[in-house]
């Protein structure tokens, strides 16, 4: 004979069964949407400002989007120079040679573009060399390219390393290899989904005291 008691826990268990698989099918409903948010949430973008400089980060995919949408800045007069920062593939030839090609072949004058090769392993390394190269030519406004999917994280870099006396201003370059509203129905989109949470996590934590950053890479030196 089943006691009230008992009988009360097993509709209890059967209700919470039967709420929780409702959630499941409202998430299912709207999968889409909440994938198509957490797409865009990499995504930022502040828009062109008046700048000293348009910063070219380096890794441009192969259709040079980044190269295109800082050359567009560019003719649009946004900053009088691009910078091409691309890291040292042999002592004697870089990214930055390939990027500097890319954005005279998209209009852009070549005694307009400062090419910047350097070591950096990764973008904190790269925007602690280009905080230097900044701090040398004493611009105090620039314009970040990069490709969308790597915006948030730029900008929580180049936040945390470049000085509050420089507006670092975050402008995406859109990337065929990441729709934000269709990432998961692509490999790479997955792909380069799931390294950017990973990369922004591991960048929080690498600058979670940005006073105490060690070594920096040493920049190879720019082209005259």
């Amino acid at each position: 004979m089943i006691r009230p008691r008992q009988r009360g826990g097993i509709i209890f268990k059967l209700l919470f069964l039967f709420a929780f698989l409702c959630f499941l099918f409202v998430i299912y409903l709207v999968r889409h949407p909440l994938l198509r948010a957490a797409g865009e949430f990499w995504v930022v973008d502040d828009g062109p400002a008046r700048s000293d400089a348009i910063i070219l980060v380096s890794e441009d995919n192969f259709r040079s989007d980044r190269a295109a949408r800082a050359a567009e800045l560019f003719r649009a007069g946004w900053a009088p120079r691009v910078v091409a920062s691309g890291v040292m593939l042999r002592p004697y030839v870089g990214t930055a040679e390939f990027m500097q090609r890319d954005l005279v072949d998209r209009g852009v004058p070549r005694d307009a573009i400062l090419p910047f090769p350097h070591t950096a392993a990764n973008t904190r390394e790269e925007a602690q060399a280009l905080q230097r190269l900044v701090a040398q030519r004493g611009w105090h406004r620039v314009i970040v390219v990069t490709s969308n999917y790597h915006t948030r994280r730029s900008r929580f870099i180049f936040s945390r390393v470049f000085p509050a006396s420089v507006q670092v201003r975050v402008v995406p370059a859109p990337d065929a290899a990441y729709d934000p509203d269709n990432w998961w129905r692509m490999h790479s989109g997955e792909k380069l989904f799931v390294y950017e949470c990973a990369a922004y996590c591991l960048a929080r934590w690498e600058l979670r005291n940005a006073e105490s950053s060690s070594a920096e890479p040493s920049p190879a030196p720019a082209h005259p």
